[in-house]
């Protein structure tokens, strides 16, 4: 006998779980992004960095990782990368050392102009309407600001 054929098991099945189409959507949006930003040498973490720099100008470390919900062990890393690529500086300021902000370089500007291709080649990469992808962005949206009151 199947054990998932017993519904005190319902619970744990895959096709009952929201958490995994999620989960394999969002990995494949990302894959589908890996070509558009191997023009820019660019990661799709270090994407998304670089678009709230260019919107923001220089923030600190932290500020930055609370825009893009990424911890300072994850980031750190992904910054020096960005840094070695010539895109942005990290500087930490005299009067406080434990304070390190990102700026980004004349280099990291400029690409900014390149980058506007990437999500003109993203378009249709999900088989949803214009009002579906509002929807959903919309939903995306009010569920991670709903798991960021559990913080």
């Amino acid at each position: 006998m199947n054990a998932f054929a017993d519904e005190k098991y319902a619970c744990i099945r895959l096709d009952n779980q929201l958490c995994f189409p999620l989960y394999a959507c969002a990995k494949e949006v990302v894959r589908q992004y890996r070509k558009p930003l191997e023009e820019l040498n660019l990661t799709y973490t270090q994407y998304i960095v670089m678009m709230v720099l260019w919107e923001h100008g220089t923030l600190s470390e932290s500020e930055l990782g609370n825009k893009i919900h990424l911890d300072s062990g994850t980031l750190a890393p992904l910054l020096k990368r960005l840094e070695k690529t010539g895109y942005i500086l990290r500087s930490r300021p005299e009067n406080n050392e434990r304070k390190l902000f990102v700026t980004l370089t004349e280099q990291g500007e400029k690409l900014k102009e390149k980058a506007t291709s990437v999500p003109y080649a993203m378009t249709g990469c999900l088989d949803l309407t214009q009002t579906e992808l509002i929807q959903l962005k919309a939903l995306l949206k009010k569920a991670l600001t709903g798991m960021e009151k559990y913080l």
